[in-house]
């Protein structure tokens, strides 16, 4: 009898040992994250069906087979994201569509031109829809106006669901990633292109960090791809309504 209460007792104990501990872990983290709650294992409802695309569109190509000098990083092939969880499961090559792989790849050269050994870096391209709607459900404790700012209501569609956008950064001769004074995927302000002159004045972005923007954002710019206000490392290819279109919109994985 004395056996089965000590046991008794320790479970109990035990419990409330991890459950203190589980809470100490979470306060720990919104301690470091104070902007956002973002919630973790989202899972999809399903992708929103107005086209049943099981295969990849034809239009779409792996962007190294038209320019093997660029590198890939697909951040969503890993847990090495905002989610902190894998979201590509059989996508694990970057692709766009032929024309706008053709417009990076000149982009490309012109790197290779300027900096002899600089590389083009891809943290991500083409994104199904339903990978669209876990993220866009991951952020839901921030107003959908200012969600927006980080990812696209999947109901009106992202230009990565038609392979049509572009995550991107520059790696130097010895393959190291160009300082771009914040993070790929960082939705702190300091990210913000639109807020970089008053970052600068500040000193929390320095003059070689913003440098290192401006050489990414004129060879971009030089074949037509527009950079988002919020993000360094976000150009379009077109606007949302030529992309409509022009190509078919890709609503989950092969």
């Amino acid at each position: 009898m004395y056996r089965l209460l000590s046991g008794v007792f320790f479970g109990v104990y035990l419990g409330v040992v991890l459950f203190a501990c589980d809470i100490a872990d979470s306060a720990h983290k919104q301690k470091n994250h104070p902007q956002v709650k973002i919630k973790e294992n989202i899972k999809s409802q399903g992708p929103i069906k107005d086209q049943k695309t099981t295969i990849l569109p034809a239009q779409l190509v792996d962007v190294q087979s038209i320019c093997p000098d660029i590198q890939i990083d697909l951040k969503y092939c890993t847990s090495d994201n905002f989610l902190k969880q894998r979201l590509y499961f059989s996508i694990d090559r970057a692709y766009l569509q032929k024309d706008v792989a053709a417009r990076l790849a000149k982009v490309q050269q012109a790197l290779s031109k300027q900096r002899p050994g600089y590389r083009l870096l891809i943290f991500d391209a083409l994104r199904p829809v339903s990978v669209q709607e876990k993220m866009w459900k991951a952020l839901d404790t921030i107003i959908p106006v200012e969600r927006a700012k980080f990812v696209s209501n999947p109901k009106n569609r992202s230009l990565h669901n038609f392979g049509a956008a572009i995550d991107i950064s520059i790696l130097d001769a010895k393959g190291q990633l160009l300082d771009m004074g914040a993070g790929f995927d960082d939705i702190r302000k300091i990210a913000y292109p639109c807020l970089e002159d008053s970052f600068l004045r500040t000193g929390q972005l320095s003059t070689q960090q913003l440098s290192n923007r401006l050489l990414l954002r004129n060879l971009m710019k030089s074949q037509g791809f527009r950079q988002l206000p919020t993000e360094w490392w976000h150009y379009n290819a077109c606007s949302r309504e030529e992309a409509k279109q022009k190509y078919q919109v890709v609503l989950v994985e092969p």
